[in-house]
């Protein structure tokens, strides 16, 4: 089983930035990447960002693209969203989710964090 934490969502203003963290604890070893998705209310969860945890590869949904980079620091099992140009359409729960096999780029991961509310104000 992998535990994973949620921190640094909040409130910003649109064009700010904001950088989620996510720490992994439990069987860390078992996992082939780390994800970052998203669900706003009344939406169905959505892809944005990913990291393969061996290579450091990394992919993001088209709506993300130069604005958010996703990272990863292998000896604090940690992965990081660095969101930048906030827009008020970001405004979303967060997830950090862990995922054993491939594709990354996917709403099926295994182990999901709590979540952390982005709110992006106009």
């Amino acid at each position: 089983q992998v535990q994973l934490v949620e921190s640094g969502g909040g409130l910003v203003q649109a064009g700010g930035s904001l950088r989620l963290s996510c720490e992994a604890s439990g069987r860390t070893f078992s996992r082939y990447a780390m994800g970052w998705l998203r669900q706003a209310p009344g939406k169905t969860r959505e892809f944005v960002a990913g990291i393969t945890w061996s290579g450091g590869t990394k992919y993001y949904a088209d709506s993300v693209k130069g604005r958010f980079t996703t990272s990863s620091d292998n000896a604090k099992n940690t992965v990081y969203l660095q969101m930048n140009s906030l827009k008020p359409e970001d405004t979303s729960v967060y997830y950090c989710a862990s995922k054993l096999t491939s594709p990354v780029v996917s709403n099926l991961y295994d182990h999901w964090g709590q979540g952390t509310q982005v709110t992006v104000s106009s």
